[in-house]
């Protein structure tokens, strides 16, 4: 990322900073949470706001790891696949990000590249939905309270308040110091560039040096496909007996998702 993207992005949280709040707030209704709270799973609040919205959620390792989410919307079920070949940080990222689009966005079908290594993207809809993730996942009374927190812990260091912050919020690097830049807890005219390149590498070696755990910089992996693919045969072999459809509709449905599969992950 280079300043100019950055001051774009800071030039669009101060315009919009206050329609983006009113979103957060509704989400957190809906999601019966408390607004200035912190979200300590938010795959767990995420699941079940987005079943009620009709969409299921599906954790699959991606070939590409520049995609953190992909939100597809169809006649009946809608599906939010989450890439878990990115560290656990960019995840959580990508689902808050998805939320914006599934409550607050105007595409029917929306196949993202979603902060995977810490890149922001060039549409109005993206900025908006990377600010209410930001938003959401790190909410301005507790943030501002840990920030000072922390930076007294880092005796003033600034970067290092930052990796202590991104550790406590699992949120990517570059999302915490946005966020700091967002509250103007650090001066927006002083931010270096070699602030915003930082490197994974050099992230999970001052994780390390501060004794904080670096897992969140790894990947899961995990991989819903064969639960999936249970449940959709299981399914079909009933409404088979049931005489709604027949056994070539439920092999070709199987045949096609196992190709899917195979194209996402790369196998």
């Amino acid at each position: 990322m280079n300043i100019e993207r950055l001051r774009k992005i800071i030039a669009y949280s101060d315009k919009n900073h206050e329609e983006i709040d009113s979103m957060v707030k509704r989400f957190c209704s809906f999601a019966g949470i408390e607004y200035d709270r912190d979200l300590l799973n938010i795959l767990q609040i995420a699941r079940s706001a987005f079943q009620k919205k009709g969409y299921l959620v599906l954790e699959i390792p991606f070939a590409d790891d520049e995609i953190g989410a992909l939100c597809y919307k169809g006649d009946g079920l809608g599906y939010i696949t989450v890439n878990t070949s990115l560290p656990r940080v960019n995840v959580n990222f990508a689902i808050a990000h998805e939320i914006y689009h599934v409550f607050f966005g105007y595409d029917a079908f929306a196949s993202k590249v979603e902060f995977a290594d810490d890149h922001y993207y060039e549409y109005e809809e993206e900025y908006a939905a990377n600010l209410f993730a930001g938003m959401l996942l790190m909410p301005e009374v507790s943030f501002r309270r840990m920030f000072s927190k922390f930076k007294e812990e880092s005796d003033g260091d600034e970067g290092e308040t930052i990796i202590r912050l991104m550790s406590y919020y699992q949120v990517p690097y570059m999302a915490v110091l946005i966020r700091c830049l967002e509250l103007e807890l650090i001066a927006r005219n002083e931010v270096r560039e070699e602030a915003f390149n930082t490197e994974r590498d050099q992230i999970k070696q001052k994780l390390n040096d501060l004794w904080l755990d670096d897992s969140m910089m790894k990947p899961s992996g995990k991989d819903d496909y064969v639960h999936v693919e249970a449940v959709v045969a299981e399914c079909g072999k009933e409404f088979v007996e049931d005489g709604y459809i027949n056994g070539r509709t439920v092999s070709k449905v199987l045949k096609n998702m196992r190709e899917l599969y195979s194209e996402i992950k790369g196998a």
